[in-house]
């Protein structure tokens, strides 16, 4: 006589005792890069400058390395404030002398190589393009928000649209944030609607988001 199976031993079944390591696991939750502390959504982030790259920060050690010269200078947290200008609108001459292919970029100075640095959205991510800084003088003269730009930590956003342009002082990590989302959606070769679309998002988000230069910064 057959003898029937029971759930727990029926073949193809996993054997006694195994079922909580068959069944599907939850994600590892995200921890501090330096001390390991378990993380929150909406944590924030050092700018390792050695490395030039990004790492998860509890508070405590965002905190620590929020002074100026913490660390031997090595990690820098990133800022969180977003601050937009309309007078920062680089001719479209001295837009088109910085050599960026495309319609939106971000630019940030890079305190180990001395100079700014710009990068842009691909299909392959954050793609790198060295700057003439004579280019980058000429586009951004008298900008105030370029005047208040925290090296390595923050960057400038610009998107053009014909001789109009929106340009915002943002994180760096949240310039790096808008890459991501675009390289997702990213279809084709300029993008497609989704990216469009995820783009027209991102700014939408930006301006509720940012206050207006400090008048102060103005007239420096």
């Amino acid at each position: 006589m057959n003898t029937p199976h029971t759930a727990q031993d029926r073949p193809g079944s996993p054997p006694r005792g195994l079922h909580r390591f068959t069944r599907p696991r939850p994600p590892e939750p995200e921890r501090c890069e330096l001390c390991g502390a378990d993380l929150t959504a909406g944590h924030r982030h050092l700018v390792d400058t050695e490395h030039r790259s990004l790492a998860c920060a509890c508070p405590p050690c965002a905190l620590l390395f929020d002074r100026p010269g913490a660390g031997s200078g090595r990690f820098r947290t990133v800022p969180g404030r977003v601050l937009a200008d309309p007078g920062t609108t680089p001719a479209t001459d001295a837009w088109n002398a910085l050599h960026i292919p495309v319609s939106i970029a971000f630019f940030f100075r890079n305190s180990a190589l001395g100079r700014p640095v710009a990068l842009y959205p691909s299909p392959a991510g954050a793609t790198e393009s060295e700057i003439d800084p004579a280019a980058w003088d000429a586009a951004f003269a008298g900008s105030a928000l370029a005047e208040l730009l925290e090296p390595d930590v923050e960057a400038l956003l610009v998107r053009r649209a014909g001789e109009r342009s929106d340009c915002y002082l943002v994180p760096v990590d949240l310039a790096y944030e808008l890459v991501g989302r675009m390289r997702l959606h990213w279809k084709g070769f300029d993008g497609g609607a989704e990216a469009r679309a995820e783009l027209d998002s991102f700014f939408g988000e930006l301006t509720k988001r940012a206050t207006d230069v400090p008048r102060e910064a103005e007239h420096r």
